[in-house]
């Protein structure tokens, strides 16, 4: 049966194709991915300069050709065990949106793997982890030749909150 006219109109302005290119990279022997329109660049580890009072998972700022963004490593945000950076470890420069503005931020990651095109039906749902578990920021899982791969909603990695704070620190 179709869906009323009035539903169809309402669903329109709602992406529900996730299917394309995604950027993947590893964090602690798993792979994720990002949109490629999310991401702006790729660099190598630069000189980070902290920044006090910041949460623990900002590394601190970088100067990219003048611009001082802020960069977070990915490993202290989600919880996981630090480790030393190696030749391997970059920066991805990507662009978040919130409300009616964009920030340019850098993501600390343990190494780049590759660009993947990707089909809808090759992405699931976000599992339910329970009602404690915040699973907001993964866009959904990729079945791969390789496995399974997180895909990210970067614009929902960092809560509000977590902006503002940013905001005020930088």
């Amino acid at each position: 049966m179709a869906e009323p006219a009035m539903a169809q109109d309402f669903y329109q302005g709602f992406p529900t194709d996730k299917g394309g290119k995604y950027l993947t990279f590893s964090l602690a022997k798993e792979e994720y991915g990002v949109g490629i329109l999310k991401v702006k660049e790729i660099i190598g580890m630069l000189p980070v300069t902290s920044v006090p009072q910041t949460p623990d998972f900002v590394t601190g700022v970088i100067n990219l050709r003048g611009k001082v963004i802020p960069v977070i490593d990915l490993r202290r945000k989600f919880g996981m065990a630090a480790q030393d950076y190696t030749e391997r470890t970059c920066i991805i420069v990507v662009e978040i949106h919130r409300e009616d503005n964009s920030i340019l931020m850098g993501i600390v990651v343990d190494s780049v793997s590759e660009v993947i095109q990707l089909k809808s039906e090759d992405i699931e749902e976000t599992p339910t982890f329970g009602s404690k578990l915040n699973v907001e920021y993964i866009l959904g899982m990729a079945k791969t030749n390789d496995g399974v791969k997180i895909l990210l909603d970067i614009d929902k990695v960092l809560s509000s909150h977590e902006i503002l704070l940013l905001d005020k620190a930088l």
